[in-house]
Formats: C-alpha cells, structure tokens, sequence
C-alpha cells in the first residue's frame, strides 16, 4: 500500500481540499489552466433592474498598457510632488545630476522612493490639507544616477558618499492651497535621515554583546539606517520604518564571522554595493558583526527634527518590509510585519502595556516589552501564533540562545526551530480599519517547488503571488489561534490557476502584490512590483472585501515602463492618495534610458518621485 503523503502535491490537490473546507464553487479547475474562484463572500445578488450590486468604487477603470508615461483613472489628476534631487531646504539650487555631492544629497529628496506616510498639522488634528509626508529611500540604481551607468559595485570614493546619501528617509512638510500640495522649504521639521544619523538600539537586544562593533563600543548607540521598504504610521505620530534588504551592502567574507551562522541564516550571498570599499564598517573582515545592527524595525519621531531614532529589537531581526498598528479592544498594541523573502515568516507582536492616547511619551516605549510569535497556517483553515520567547519550547541555550535578545537577533532561527509555515515572500501586513481584517501580500515565490505547497500557498513556481486574509474570530487580536482565508491568487487568468471574482474584467486582473492601503470604506487598494514580467505596467488596484463584489479588483493607475508603485497612503479624508513611483526606467542607464519620466527632459535622467493624486472636482478618491 502506497504511503499516504502528509502534504499536498500538486494545486489541484491543494484547491480541491480548500474548496471543499470553505464550500466554494469550483470552476474548470484543473492544473496549469486557469480557474477563477468566487470570495467566500460572493453572491449572486443583484440590484432590482437586475444590474450587478453598486459598488463603492465607481471610478471607470484604467486599461492595460506598458509605456514611457504614468496614467490614472479618468476623471483624476496626478501631481508629481516631490523627485529625487528635489532641494528640501531654503536658497538650494536646482537639481543637476552631473554635478552631485554627498553633502548637497543629504539636503536632496533620497533615491527610489517607497513608503509614504502623512501625519496631519498640527500634532493630534485629522487635517487632510497640512501634514507632515515621510518617505523611505529603499536603495539607489547608480547606473540611473550617474553619466557613465556605473554599477552599485564599480562607485569611485565621492560616488559612494553620494550613494549612501540617498538612502534612508526624508521628512517634508507640504500644504495643501488651491487644490494643489506645496512643500513648506522653511519648515522646522524639515529632516533627511540617512545611514549615517546617530541612533539607539532599544528593547530584549539593546546592549547585547553581539552588537558591539567598531561604530557601537556598547551595542546601544549606533549610525543609520538603509533598505527601507515599507513601514506604518502609529496612532501616536510616529513612523515605523522596515529594513529589509540590507545583506548586499557589505563587503568580504561573512562566512569567516563568528556570526557565519547567522548571516547565512539571513541570506548574505551577493554584495550589490562596494561602500566597503571606503568605510571599514561595511566591511566583513573589519567590522565583522555591523550587520546584526541592521535588519530591524525602527521608530522615528517625525515632529522633532533632534529626536534620535530607535531601533526596535522585540519586533525581530529579519528582512521587514513594514509594520503596521492596531490597537486592541482593551488598548494593547498589535503590530504586524513580513519579512520578505522566499519561504520566509509572518509575525506579530503584542505589547506588554497599555496604549494611553494622553500619554505620547509612554506610547513611544511600547515597542520596547511585549511578546513577538510568528505565525503558522494550518490547511483547515485555523491560524496558530507561536510565540518566540527564550526558554520556551526550543529557544534555549542548548540552540544557541542566551536571552531574549538572542531570540530577536535570530529571529528567523527561532521561527524555524517552533515550526512556523514558510510564505511566498511575505510583503505589506495590515489591519484593515473598517472589519479589523489582517491582510498580507504575498508577491511570489517562483522557487516553490511541487513537493512544498499547502493551503496558503496552493500554487507551486508561484510567479505571481496572492493575498491572505486572517482575522481573531472572538475580534481580539491577542487570541493566539485566529481563522484565513485565500482572498484572492493573483496572475492573468487563462495562463495560470487563479481566484478573482467571476466579474472580473481584462484589466482587472493583476501580479505580484506588494503594497497595500484601505481607504474610508474599507476597500483594499493593492500596489504591485512585477506584473511587467506579465506585459502589462505596474500600478494599482482596488477592490471591496465584503459583500458581492469581493475581489473585483479594478486597475486605478499605472507607472512608468520599468518602475513599480509602492507606499500608497491617503489622507484621512480620502482626497488624497499618495504614491511612490520607484525606479522608472527599471534596469536601463543614465545615458539611454526607456523613459524619462517625470521630467521628460533630455537633460535628465528618470527620477522616482511621490505624486499626489486627486479627484477633480473634490471628493473622496475612488468613489
């Protein structure tokens, strides 16, 4: 008798199980064709004309198309607010990229924009026309940066400092007159920080003896922060900002550290940028544990320009693209974060004390004690959190850990070692506000091979990703066992297996989610890094995750061939949505590059930039 195996084979297998747990209605299903599955929440009611059900998204949708221009829903308008080499101070001159410095770029808007968030002027208000915008500056494309396309490894000395200059985040303070947003140049909150500003490490690993390296004699105070990708706003004004690919700054050879363990564990096999070169702490062999400062959580006060910047060690060490808040029922803090990268982990973390909304100070140290679990996906449909706490179950000394702070530095170590389910590339983790809803992007795992698929992640060379829905059943995100459900798997239908709602039309479909943002209704609007590899641009979409146009996701806008379209954020009127467009122009050069978007001058090279979009006329965006 053949041996039954424990873990489904093939989509079909994994689909057919699914379908029959959650009583969906299958569809022509069948392995390498497509299948279009209907929300758990769909139905087949229809207006009394017999017209499909109103829809809180009634912009007319935006086709499919790949060109040199960015392009939004009819009826939009699209300002490009803020580009890289932008000045952020009074009495700068314009931006002339054959003529950059490090110290002209640390007064410069940063390179390759990606999340955004706006707080609202003054501190506490809910203005949605005066705010403070901060963005992440993920990482650089010197050979969109420089005449002559050098490559990130092949920087002269002075390019370099320009380089590492450009990472990190800018605070700007914008005003919204006429229609139309302003960034204030005098400002008093006016900030570039970048990877070489004076931070503090907080939390379990604060002090460890593993982060005590030639720029941190005592594993507290340290320089910087760089490969910022996502990140969340918190209700008490601050930014959390995630670091994420930070492996490839360095120089030498990790595997020769006393921290080869973990480095490999992190994944160090490419370096993509020689600062090393020129400053020994990038530099394996002369600063051997620098790393282990990078890889976390960090917490930035955006109303103090002097305010130094914590790196918040209980939230775990991994590849973070974000972190999001949301505040429990009985006031305790619940944030939750990806990390990005094959066959990686989702985790969450709840606060040790209570959220006082008069107590700003307090609420800036809620980060710092609380429990970090890491979660696992069972094919029945229940969600188990595994809390990594040192002592507990294999998070001892006898597997490498001495304290919690060992625990957090080796996080993707600890949630190996209780058996947490590996993701296909877990992205943006948000709460939506409106049903208290988890949903996580999951953009891709093409490696996954036939043998490794499950429930939550069905689709084996899964090359263009799905999104995942979990929530607490009795509402308490404390719980530690929650409920998901697929909300949808993404990719052209017709070419792969897919879940959509049945309406969905030609432009509708997308790949690859990355980013996401809800706004007044409770509608998912998901940003996307890769559907050009399916021959359509990158951009947004939304969709209603309730009722009966649950997963009719709707194409709103599109970037620039070879960008993607990251950080959507809106105002808390919904007038505005904020976008980053990151890396128009893709993987061409300074000299020939496939656009020149935004400028479209022959003098400039592309430059990623934030633009604000509105409706004309006014109103809520979308609706």
């Amino acid at each position: 008798m053949k041996k039954r195996s424990t873990r489904p084979e093939s989509f079909e297998d994994v689909l057919d199980a699914y379908l029959a747990r959650r009583g969906f209605l299958k569809a022509g299903l069948a392995l390498g064709a497509a299948a279009i599955l209907p929300g758990c929440s769909q139905s087949d009611d229809k207006q009394p004309s017999g017209e499909p059900p109103l829809s809180t998204l009634s912009f007319t949708e935006l086709p499919h198309d790949l060109n040199e221009h960015f392009a939004v829903a009819e009826g939009y308008d699209a300002q490009v607010l803020v580009r890289w080499g932008d000045p952020l101070f009074e009495n700068m001159s314009g931006f002339d990229p054959r003529a950059q410095t490090a110290q002209e770029q640390e007064r410069r808007f940063g390179f390759n924009n990606d999340f955004i968030g706006f707080v609202s002027l003054p501190l506490g208000s809910s203005s949605s026309d005066h705010g403070l915008l901060v963005v992440n500056h993920e990482y650089t494309a010197p050979q969109l940066m420089h005449p002559g396309s050098p490559l990130g490894t092949q920087l002269s000395a002075a390019q370099a400092d320009v380089d590492i200059a450009a990472h990190g985040l800018s605070v700007i303070e914008i005003k919204r007159v006429d229609g139309q947003w302003q960034q204030i140049k005098n400002s008093q909150y006016t900030r570039r920080i970048t990877p070489n500003t004076p931070m503090k490490v907080s939390g379990p690993a604060a002090g460890n003896t593993r982060l005590k390296t030639i720029i941190s004699m005592d594993g507290v105070h340290t320089l910087g922060t760089y490969g910022n990708c996502a990140g969340g706003v918190t209700p008490w004004g601050t930014i959390l900002t995630g670091e994420e690919n930070v492996d490839g700054y360095f120089n030498g050879d990790a595997s020769q550290t006393s921290e080869a363990e973990n480095y490999a564990r992190f994944g160090v096999d490419v370096t993509y940028k020689n600062w090393g070169d020129y400053h020994p702490r990038w530099n394996f062999q002369e600063n051997p544990n620098e790393l282990l400062h990078m890889g976390w959580i960090v917490e930035i006060d955006p109303f103090d320009p002097n305010s130094t910047p914590r790196k918040r060690t209980a939230l775990g060490r991994c590849k973070h693209e974000g972190c999001n808040i949301y505040i429990t029922d009985d006031n305790h803090v619940a944030a939750y974060t990806g990390d990005d990268q094959r066959f990686e982990y989702i985790y969450k973390f709840i606060s040790r004390d209570r959220y006082d909304p008069n107590d700003r100070e307090a609420a800036m140290r809620l980060l710092d004690e609380g429990t970090l679990y890491v979660a696992k996906f069972h094919d029945d449909g229940r969600l188990s959190w595994l809390p990594l706490v040192y002592g507990e179950g294999p998070l001892t000394e006898a597997n490498g850990f001495r304290s919690q702070g060992d625990v957090c530095i080796d996080s993707r170590k600890a949630a190996d070692l209780v058996g947490a389910t590996p993701m296909d590339r877990p992205e943006d983790v948000e709460v939506n506000p409106v049903n208290g809803r988890v949903y996580a992007m999951l953009t891709n795992n093409s490696m996954r091979a036939e043998g490794q698929t499950d429930a939550v992640n069905p689709r084996a060379h899964n090359a263009h990703g799905q999104i995942v829905e979990f929530w607490p059943e009795s509402g308490d995100h404390r719980d530690a066992t929650f409920r998901w459900d697929l909300f949808l798997l993404a990719g052209k239908p017709g070419t792969v297996p897919t879940k959509y709602h049945p309406d969905i039309s030609e432009s509708g479909w997308l790949s690859c989610p990355d980013n996401c943002a809800f706004d007044l209704h409770g509608n998912l609007w998901i940003a996307t890094d890769g559907a050009e590899k399916s021959g359509v641009a990158d951009g947004v979409w939304a969709s209603e995750v309730e009722g009966p146009n649950r997963a009719l996701t709707k194409r709103f806008l599109r970037t620039p061939i070879g960008a993607e379209l990251c950080g959507p954020f809106f105002t808390p009127n919904n007038e505005t949505l904020f976008v980053s467009v990151q890396h128009p122009g893709g993987d061409s050069s300074f000299d020939a590059p496939d656009t020149r978007w935004p400028d479209f001058d022959a003098s400039l090279p592309p430059r990623p930039s934030v633009v604000a979009i509105s409706k004309r006329g006014g109103g809520p965006v979308g609706s």
